[in-house]
């Protein structure tokens, strides 16, 4: 019998929040579906943090004008400063966080090589930097490593098949327009992932949000914050 894989395939996402690294942690391999057209004002390319004015964007400026087609991996950085603000508007804001210091060499270093690349190189470099802060280990790989056909749920069934995968871990919003018996008909298991009853943990600037990056949970919690997250749990327990 062949061993069993199971995969989760999304577009990357700028410093996204501890679901997106628990749908990481709760797979096998995880796909960034980088060839899709980039969508502005998304996740692609900012994300929130806590300040104490309330939250706040970060977001990466790219080039759009004119290019109402490319895809996230063509999306191209308009101004390379961007990285330099984006640590001092996290330093400034966090500094007074407990476990801050555990985290601003390894973290300021990484912005200050990804400053002037891609968006999807940008967020993978921040991905697989923050996996690692997690001790998360994973595969990440582009969805253009594979041969894959069709569009929409078809598509998505083709990667699974290429990559050799014999379940798929969705989100829950797929739920709207996914064609689940295309699944079925590959003989691939579908989930979706729960993304309620996170527990809150001791953060800054009250009042408490669970919808900011997950750096926001590493400098408050350090080390413990794996025990914030859902996929930790899940993966200790018994099959």
């Amino acid at each position: 019998m062949s061993p069993s894989k199971k995969v989760a395939i999304v577009q990357s996402c700028y410093i996204p929040w501890k679901g997106y690294f628990d749908l990481i942690n709760l797979v096998d391999e995880f796909i960034l579906y980088d060839d899709r057209q980039y969508t502005r004002r998304d996740w692609r390319n900012r994300n929130r943090i806590k300040t104490p004015q309330g939250s706040q964007w970060l977001t990466i400026p790219v080039e759009v004008k004119g290019r109402y087609e490319q895809r996230v991996d063509e999306t191209q950085v308009s101004d390379p400063e961007w990285a330099d603000r984006h640590w001092k508007t996290l330093e400034h804001n966090y500094r007074a966080a407990p476990h801050f210091e555990d985290y601003a060499e390894t973290l300021s270093s990484v912005y200050g090589e990804l400053g002037d690349s891609g968006l999807s190189a940008i967020n993978r470099g921040l991905l697989e930097t923050i996996c690692g802060l997690l001790g998360i280990e994973r595969a990440l790989s582009w969805s253009t490593d594979y041969e894959a056909h069709g569009t929409k749920t078809e598509r998505l069934v083709s990667l699974c098949q290429a990559s050799g995968a014999t379940g798929y871990l969705s989100g829950p919003s797929a739920k709207e327009y996914m064609d689940e018996s295309l699944f079925g008909e590959a003989d691939i298991e579908l989930e979706y992932m729960d993304y309620s009853g996170y527990p809150e943990y001791p953060q800054l600037h009250p009042p408490f949000e669970h919808e900011v990056t997950v750096l926001d949970l590493l400098f408050n919690t350090g080390a413990d914050a794996p025990s914030f997250m859902k996929s930790f749990v899940a993966r200790k327990s018994p099959v």
